[in-house]
């Protein structure tokens, strides 16, 4: 195994204080046992993450499947409220992302991240069991609030693993599960929804039961199955945790439970023109996203198909369209 001087090296900054870049050398491996590492990493934390999202993605645009078996009919929703449903969603989303990361730093990993997970599983579960127009709000709205410390807790775990330049794979592997959830969801609530009747129950209701349940098993598993920072990390000896440790620091300064966050950092993070730059550039790119997961169901529908037809079609356009992305 690799030594490691900086677990003995003076520190400049005080004896309770990490080292910084310039202080900690880190400890040279074989490239074949580097490669081995990142492979181990690559298996035990962006699998199960990725996993996680397409669940949620699904989870929060599966009402523009519903909504073509019945829900508008018989929750009796008029003029904007469908619309307002769908809006109301990204109010809690929005403003308890940033809180929901610093509780991820209080909680550990794989409790926070399958807790939220459980949590959004289970609301989906109810808004197949609503009556009304205020049930439906009110499920939307919670869905917003389980979900929001889902996405940005996701990419934060993702960049304690690995350094800024090999990150950026694993986030596109991690954010292309929505175009899995965007290419196949359609097909599934079509299967779901001949279920229509079963129960007592109309195909809207299964396709927030089913996928609500489908949530919340995988949840339960996840919990033993996410993996926390790699401080915590029981999968890797000794040695591979100092290591990734010693080159995160390196990279970026703080491991990841060392790293405190204060007010002058979230002051210089809204300061940061490239922070305001990617605001816009995300912006620009979501708001067709959801604008297309949200409504080609209703405009395909509108072109005369039925219900079972309108997702097969609108299924077979999605894959086409996440195919000629890819």
């Amino acid at each position: 195994d690799p030594t490691y001087p900086y677990e003995t090296k003076h520190n400049p900054h005080g004896p309770d204080e990490p080292l910084y870049d310039a202080d900690l050398p880190v400890p040279e491996l074989e490239s074949s046992r580097e490669r081995a590492l990142t492979a181990k990493i690559d298996w035990h934390v962006v699998p199960t993450l990725t996993i996680l999202y397409l669940l949620a993605f699904l989870d929060r645009v599966n009402i523009s499947n519903a909504q073509t078996f019945g829900l508008l009919t018989d929750l009796k929703l008029k003029n904007t409220e469908f619309n307002t449903a769908l809006t109301i969603f990204f109010v809690p989303y929005v403003i308890f992302e940033i809180p929901a990361n610093l509780l991820l730093k209080k909680f550990k990993p794989h409790v926070w991240l399958s807790g939220c997970m459980f949590v959004f599983g289970l609301v989906t579960l109810c808004q197949g069991l609503v009556q009304n127009y205020s049930g439906l709000l009110a499920t939307r709205f919670f869905l917003g609030l389980a979900e929001t410390g889902m996405f940005p807790g996701c990419f934060y775990l993702i960049g304690m693993w690995y350094r800024r330049a090999q990150a950026q794979k694993r986030f596109t592997f991690f954010f292309s599960s929505a175009t899995l959830a965007g290419a196949f969801g359609g097909l599934l609530a079509s299967a779901i929804g001949k279920m229509d009747g079963m129960r007592g129950y109309r195909g809207w209701r299964w396709i927030f039961i089913l996928e609500g349940v489908l949530t919340c098993v995988v949840a339960l598993v996840w919990f033993f199955a996410i993996s926390n920072f790699p401080e915590d990390a029981k999968w890797l000896t000794t040695s591979e945790r100092n290591y990734i440790r010693a080159r995160l620091q390196a990279d970026v300064g703080h491991a990841a439970l060392e790293r405190r966050t204060n007010f002058q950092d979230i002051i210089g993070f809204f300061k940061d023109w490239k922070v305001i730059l990617g605001w816009l550039m995300y912006f620009g790119l979501i708001v067709p996203a959801y604008g297309y997961a949200y409504f080609s169901t209703t405009i395909i529908k509108t072109y005369g198909y039925g219900n079972i037809q309108s997702e097969s079609d609108e299924h077979v356009l999605r894959v086409e369209e996440r195919s000629a992305r890819g």
